[in-house]
Parts: C-alpha cells; structure tokens; sequence
C-alpha cells in the first residue's frame, strides 16, 4: 500500500511568491503576507499595501505602495453610500498590487479619524457601515473583525504611532527585549504622548485610561499614553490668539489707539483679524457690523514674552491635580526624568514640520529648539544663514507670520508641559526605514500580531 506524502508548505511558496530577503520562511509561517491599511482622513483618505516577509518569526516589512484621493470620507454626510464607494480607486490599487492568490487571505482595516468624529447624528457611524458593507460584497480582502472599521481615538492612534516607531527601530520582537523609544506625535488639533515608564520597584502606574496593556511580540509592555485635544499646533494658534483677547479684556493694556491688540507671538507689521467671543470684545474693538471679529497686531516681543502667554494659558501647573505627578491640564503622567531618564525621544508630524526646514536633522538638544526659536521671534533671520535652503526661509517666514508662535509652542510643549530639560536629547524622524513615522505601520503589526491570515496548507 502506498504511502501518502503529507507536507506543510507556505500559502505564497505554494503561489509562486518570493520574499527579496530569503528563500524559506520561518517555519509553520507563509513566506509572504499582505496587510491594507486605510487612512480614512478630514482632507482625504489613503491606502497604504504592506508587504510582510516571514524569514524570522517576527513579520519584516519589506515593501509599501501607497495612494492617496481627495477629498475625505466626512465630504458626504448626508449620502453615505457614495463616501462608501469613493475609497473604489483605493481598493483598485490593492487588487492590482496584491497577488490574486492572496486576495482571500489579506486582511484589511479602515481606520478614520477626527474628520468623521465631528460629523453630527452619528452619520460618521452610518458612513462607516456602508464601507463595510461595501468592503465584503464587492471586494475579497477579509474585513479585520475587532474594529476593522471604525473611528479610531487618540488612545489607539498614538499606540499604533509607539509600535510603529518601536518596530522600525528593531526594539520590538523575538530576542533580548530592549529598551524603547517615546513617541510624541504633534497634530492639528490634539498632540499624543505615548513612553513606557521605568517605575521604581514595588511601584505601579495609578491606574486609569492612560494605561495601555501591550502584549507584543512575545513581550508585555504596559505603556503610558495620553491624547491632549485642543493641544495640537492649529488649535493652539487659536487658543493663543485667544489668551490675548482674554487679558485685554481684563486690563485693557495691550490695545493700540487703532483699536487693534498687540500680540507678542506674531511677527512685526503683520495683521490680522480674528474671529472670537464676542461677550469678550469691547466696543472699540468692535469691526463695524460684525460682532464677533478682533484684529490683531505683531509684537515680535521675543521668545520670553511669547512664552509667558503660552504657558499661562496653556501650561499653567497651579490648577488641580487630582493624582499626582501632572504634566498640565490636570493629566497625571509618570515624570519623564524620573521613569524615561535614558529612553529616546522621538517627536514628528508637526514637530518635523516647523523644525526641518530651520536646519534640525534627526537628533537634536531641546535646548536647540530654544535658541532657534529666540532668533525666530526676534526676526533674526540670518543666522539661519548656514541652514540648507536658506534663502526660502524668508519667504516661509513671511508666508507663516505665526512661525514664532509655533516655535515657542513647540519648546513650551515639550520644556514647560512635559518638563523635559534643555540638555536631553530629541530625535526627529518623517521616516525610518524608508517608512513613515505615523500610525498605519503600528496598526499592520497589531492586526498581524492577532492572528496569521495566509496560513500554512497542508498539501497531499
């Protein structure tokens, strides 16, 4: 009687697939896997197909192809079916780039963030059962079944933000366990905070929503993380520009004879107009026939009286701190000089934004960030003469009169919230690895480390 050959071969060596980085997969694993990770943004929505290789037990990313459309699912709130069928041309983009005998077997998520949240009704909830009622009756891939698609937190963003920046850095994996890097991610409208605290021995997080229970890799993380909304650069701006409103209103000292406030975070001879409470405004500040609207005049007082506005309004540590040590806003935090005294910084999004074209590489001493900042709010443009591409800073500088106010945001943020000294060293990163610092590489990680999806097959 003949003897039936049993064999256990990978999914994609069985479809003909290769991996750039080896020939045989770690064993009981597919040699290739895909991950669809869409980003379902305010402006718009993109999708990112990563490509994953198994040569050692830990999936290696290998490959991204990455498209973007216009404009963004919260575009239609009143007609949820065709923000459904307005991600097709993504969806188009992994079926061309995934391999038709993966099809089946590679996992997607959307992901949306604020954009839908601040649609009313509950209509950015309609919008997403429509795409995924849309994702599993026209398309193969297999929907993520824990949250595949849904409006994702603060908490989840900067999570996946601390996996992402973690996994590039090859902290995270089978092996010695390392230490990790922080992440502080500065958006629009709210900055993350994500680190894993060293605690003293016999000491424990207090607990509460900040804690974050990582299994991963083999290893147990338990992370701290906060999300601060109203704390991110564009909403600052305005909360600032508010502050000074608000102290007119109280001593009435900073208004010109023109009627126009004098604010110390903008740069000389600009102005504007802005829109603000009018229960606030005088009539003298009053623009005629519209209630609700101030102007405002640059200063360019310094970094010092930029910063007295900022962190009275913003950074204040003398309001309640129900558990104790707070960062700002009443938010405990474990100290960052006391539990992440040796642990990387890593700061992007906004952080990189302002701070790149000054001349900041990938690491820097917070302290360096003052400085610049000085020479900014003093409109001491030439000693950044010696940065590449100088000769477009003052052209920027002219286009962004709010370039002081953003910079001292930035260094108040990090030095008078977060309280990290002018001697510790920062490192900024739009990408590692060839791969953006964002939260769509943690989010592909997380749905691989939950489950395989190309299993192994046991071929006769």
């Amino acid at each position: 009687m003949a003897h039936r050959r049993r064999s256990f071969v990978p999914a994609a060596s069985a479809a003909g697939l290769t991996s750039t980085r080896c020939s045989q997969p770690y064993p009981e694993k597919p040699l290739v896997q895909y991950v669809l990770v869409v980003d379902a943004g305010s402006t718009g929505s993109r999708i990112h197909v990563y490509r994953f290789n198994h040569c050692h037990e830990q999936p290696e990313l290998e490959h991204e192809v990455f498209h973007h459309i216009k404009p963004g699912l919260s575009a239609y709130p009143d007609d949820p079916e065709a923000a459904a069928h307005s991600l097709d041309p993504l969806l188009d983009v992994a079926l061309a780039n995934v391999p038709p005998s993966q099809h089946h077997c590679t996992p997607i998520v959307v992901k949306a963030t604020a954009g839908l949240r601040l649609l009313s009704a509950g209509k950015g909830d309609i919008i997403l059962e429509h795409v995924r009622a849309r994702l599993t009756s026209a398309y193969p891939f297999p929907v993520v079944k824990k949250d595949g698609v849904v409006i994702m937190d603060g908490k989840e963003e900067g999570v996946y933000a601390w996996i992402t920046v973690n996994y590039l850095l090859e902290n995270l994996g089978a092996g010695e366990r390392k230490q990790t890097a922080g992440v502080f991610d500065l958006g629009g409208g709210s900055t993350q905070i994500v680190f894993e605290p060293a605690l003293p021995v016999g000491h424990v997080m207090a607990p509460g929503e900040h804690e974050y229970d990582l299994q991963f890799g083999g290893f147990h993380y338990m992370l701290y993380q906060h999300s601060y909304l109203g704390y991110g650069l564009m909403e600052a701006r305005r909360r600032i520009k508010q502050q000074v409103v608000d102290r007119w209103h109280q001593d009435g000292h900073l208004a010109q004879p023109n009627g126009a406030l004098v604010h110390p975070c903008l740069s000389q001879g600009h102005h504007e107009t802005i829109t603000t409470d009018s229960k606030l405004v005088g009539a003298a500040l009053i623009d005629a026939g519209k209630n609700d609207k101030v102007e405002l005049a640059g200063g360019a007082d310094g970094l010092e009286r930029c910063r007295e506005v900022v962190r009275a309004h913003l950074f204040d540590k003398s309001g309640k701190c129900p558990v104790r040590p707070c960062a700002f806003d009443g938010i405990y935090q474990p100290s960052l000089q006391h539990t992440f005294d040796h642990g990387d910084i890593y700061v992007f999004s906004y952080f990189y934004d302002r701070l790149s074209p000054l001349g900041f590489g990938q690491d820097f001493l917070l302290g360096d960030v003052r400085e610049a900042a000085e020479h900014v709010c003093r409109g001491d443009y030439a000693w950044f003469e010696s940065v590449k591409g100088a000769e477009d800073l003052a052209r920027r500088f002219n286009k962004n009169p709010s370039y002081c106010l953003d910079m001292t945001f930035i260094y108040s943020l990090l030095r008078d919230g977060y309280e990290i000294p002018d001697d510790r060293r920062v490192h900024m990163a739009k990408k590692l690895q060839g791969y953006e610092t964002g939260w769509c590489v943690g989010a592909a990680i997380a749905v691989l480390d939950e489950g395989q999806y190309c299993s192994v097959r046991e071929l006769d």
